[in-house]
C-alpha cells in the first residue's frame, strides 16, 4: 500500500512553494530532488556531519533530522539563497574566497549557512563564538582555522564597517 501524500507550502529561498511530499521524506531530500536545490549536501545521514545545513525561519538545522511536513507553512533558506540573482557573492562567500575557508568544499555550503545564522544573530562574534556555532559542523580538510578567519574577515567587512577598524 502506497503512502498517503500530504501537501505542504514551503517558502524556499523566498519563494512560495506548494509540493505533495510523503509523510516520511527529509527536508533534506524534499530540497534536492523536490526542488532541485543540490547545495544542500547528504554527508552522513546521521546528523553528525552538518553539510545539510539549511536556515528554517532563520536557525540554523540539519534538514536530514527535519521531515518536510514539519517545514509546512515556514521558511526555508538554502545556500543557493546566499549569493545575488546576478552571481555576486555575499560578504560571507567573499570571507571564505578571500580566506581560504574551503578546500574540497563538500562542507562548504552547511557551514556556510550555520554561519550565516551566527551572523545575523551576532554580527560581531568572537572567535569562540564562531567555533562553538561551528560544533556541529565536520570539515575534514581545513582544520577550521581558514574557516574561522572567514567567518572574522566576513563580519569585519560587512557594509558600513570597512572603515571602523
Amino acid at each position: 500500500m502506497a503512502a498517503s501524500l500530504v501537501e505542504v507550502h514551503i517558502r524556499i529561498n523566498g519563494s512560495s512553494t506548494t509540493t505533495e511530499v510523503e509523510p516520511r521524506q527529509l527536508l533534506v531530500q524534499h530540497l534536492r530532488e523536490d526542488h532541485h536545490l543540490r547545495g544542500t549536501h547528504v554527508g552522513c545521514d546521521t546528523s553528525n556531519c552538518g553539510a545539510c545545513t539549511v536556515l528554517l525561519d532563520g536557525k540554523a538545522v540539519k534538514s536530514c533530522t527535519v521531515l518536510a511536513v514539519q517545514a509546512d507553512g515556514r521558511e526555508v533558506e538554502t545556500v543557493e539563497s546566499l549569493a545575488a540573482p546576478d552571481g555576486t557573492l555575499n560578504q560571507l562567500q567573499e570571507g571564505f574566497r578571500f580566506e581560504h575557508g574551503l578546500q574540497c568544499g563538500f562542507c562548504t555550503p552547511g557551514m556556510l549557512m550555520a554561519c550565516t545564522s551566527l551572523l545575523a544573530n551576532n554580527p560581531d562574534p568572537s572567535e569562540l563564538e564562531i567555533r562553538q556555532s561551528l560544533e556541529g559542523n565536520l570539515c575534514r580538510c581545513t582544520g577550521y582555522e581558514m574557516i574561522v578567519r572567514s567567518v572574522r574577515w566576513a563580519a569585519e567587512h560587512r557594509a558600513g564597517r570597512e572603515g571602523e577598524k
